[in-house]
C-alpha cells in the first residue's frame, strides 16, 4: 500500500484550519481591542514600544496574550504525551475540541474583559500552532503566514531554477494555505461587523468541521480499496 497522507496532514484540513486562523487575528486585532490573536511578533513590537514609554496598562495588553500562546504551545506538547498511547483518542483530536470551547467561551466576553479575551484566543493559537505543523509533510502553519511566504516564494523561485514540477507544488500548497488565511480574515472582519463579540462562533463551527474530518481514517479507506 503506497503511504498514504494522515488526515492532520491533508490539505483539506490545512485550509479550514488556516481560514480559522485568520478569523480568530481579524477578531481579535478589529473587535478586541487591536490585538493580534496569532502574530505574536506584533504583539512583541507593540509590547516594547508601550512598555519604552511607561505604559503599563497598553503594555499588559499585549504582553499576557504572547505569554497565553506560549503556554498553549506547551499544553498541546502535553496532550501528545499523554495521548500518545491512546487509540481512542488522538491527541490532535483532543487539541482541537479545547480549543474549540475555549473560543466559544470567548463569545460571551464583554468589552471590558478584552485582555482575557486575547488571552485566551492566543492560548487557542497556540495549541492549533503546536498540533498541526505539516501539511502534505511540508512544515506549514495555520496560524500565521511569514513562514509559509517564505517557503512559498522560495520553491518558486527553486522551480524557475529546476523546471521541476514539485517545487510549484509546494509552492501553491504553500499559497493556497496563505490565501485560506487571508479568506478567514475577510469572513471574520464580515461576521465581527454583523455579530460583534459573538462572531468568534464561527471559529468554534470551522474547528468543528476540523474534528469530524479528523476521524476520517485515510488508511483504512486505502486498504478497503485496495481488497
Amino acid at each position: 500500500m503506497k503511504n498514504v497522507i494522515q488526515m492532520s496532514e491533508s490539505i483539506e484540513l490545512g485550509v479550514v484550519l488556516a481560514m480559522s486562523g485568520g478569523f480568530m487575528d481579524a477578531y481579535s486585532f478589529v473587535c478586541r481591542g487591536g490585538v493580534f490573536a496569532n502574530a505574536q511578533t506584533g504583539n512583541i513590537l507593540l509590547f516594547g514600544v508601550h512598555l519604552s514609554e511607561g505604559d503599563w496598562g497598553m503594555a499588559l495588553r499585549y504582553f499576557l496574550p504572547i505569554i497565553s500562546f506560549a503556554i498553549g504551545i506547551a499544553l498541546a506538547e502535553i496532550f501528545r504525551i499523554l495521548f500518545k498511547e491512546k487509540n481512542t483518542l488522538h491527541w490532535r483530536q483532543f487539541s482541537v475540541f479545547v480549543e474549540a470551547l475555549i473560543l466559544f467561551g470567548v463569545c460571551f466576553f464583554p468589552q471590558r474583559y478584552n485582555l482575557i479575551a486575547n488571552s485566551l484566543i492566543s492560548f487557542a493559537c497556540g495549541i492549533q500552532v503546536e498540533s498541526f505543523r505539516k501539511i502534505l509533510g511540508n512544515n506549514a502553519a495555520t496560524t500565521m503566514c511569514i513562514g509559509n511566504l517564505r517557503s512559498a516564494t522560495q520553491n518558486m523561485v527553486s522551480y524557475f531554477e529546476t523546471k521541476k514540477i514539485l517545487f510549484l507544488k509546494k509552492s501553491l500548497l504553500y499559497f493556497g494555505i496563505i490565501t485560506s488565511f487571508g479568506m478567514g480574515a475577510i469572513i471574520g472582519n464580515f461576521f465581527v461587523k454583523m455579530f460583534q463579540e459573538k462572531s468568534i462562533c464561527m471559529c468554534t463551527l470551522f474547528l468543528g468541521i476540523a474534528l469530524v474530518m479528523m476521524f476520517v481514517d485515510r488508511e483504512l479507506q486505502a486498504q478497503m480499496k485496495e481488497q
